[in-house]
């Protein structure tokens, strides 16, 4: 085993022990939830000011107004979160449930696409294949027959369109950050996380699953 992938697993389970500390304990989320945001949103601005590095009035103003929409973004996310903790212990599963799509889309994408490779999904991510986005779908569906007891008032199929619908979410916010990093000319949005690189990089499938998942869900 090499040592980059002997990180690697060390930091997903220090990150799966830390997501369920934060559904466990009220201010272990709160505080989570803070500092990932902040740091989140750091790593894009970085992104962003290496992308439009120019001093010129345009760019500065386009650096402002994505600054203050991915803050915005960012906290309304932690609004959602929050609120689905306090409010109601069916709207928590939503987001639970949105979450370990997105994970089961990050690992099926990995294994299947390195297992069968073949065509290249796009050229936003060339590590990306086709192989692996339908392997993103086929493990974020293997959730189901864990939740359905928990989602007792939507009907099979139902669940099975949702959770497509949040695996495409969350391939395509990995997708959006990938571009971003693609025209920075940066492979990874920090080295903050040890064989996985920034925040980012491993929530930005989540910060798009999160709204699609709980939207939807909860419309039902």
């Amino acid at each position: 085993m090499s040592s980059e992938l002997q990180k690697r697993i060390i930091t997903s389970f220090f990150l799966l022990s830390l997501l369920v500390l934060m559904f466990s304990y009220m201010y272990i989320l709160i505080i989570s939830l803070i500092v990932i945001c902040i740091i989140s949103w750091i790593e894009f601005y970085a992104l962003i000011s290496k992308i439009y590095k120019k001093k010129n009035r345009s760019n500065i103003i386009l650096r402002f107004i994505l600054k203050a929409t991915s803050l915005l973004y960012l906290s309304i996310l932690i609004y959602i979160i929050l609120m689905s903790k306090l409010i109601n212990p069916k709207f928590e599963i939503f987001i639970i449930y949105s979450i370990l799509v997105s994970i089961m889309s990050d690992i099926g994408g990995l294994v299947i696409g390195r297992i069968f490779k073949g065509r290249k999904l796009t050229r936003i991510s060339p590590k990306k294949t086709i192989s692996g986005s339908m392997g993103s779908f086929i493990f974020s569906l293997s959730l189901i027959p864990f939740f359905i007891q928990n989602l007792p008032d939507i009907s099979l199929y139902l669940i099975i369109f949702i959770t497509i619908l949040i695996s495409l979410s969350s391939q395509i916010g990995d997708l959006f950050i990938s571009y971003l990093k693609r025209n920075a000319k940066v492979k990874n949005t920090s080295n903050l996380l040890p064989g996985h690189g920034g925040v980012l990089d491993r929530i930005d499938g989540i910060i798009f699953s999160i709204p699609v998942g709980f939207l939807t869900l909860s419309s039902f």
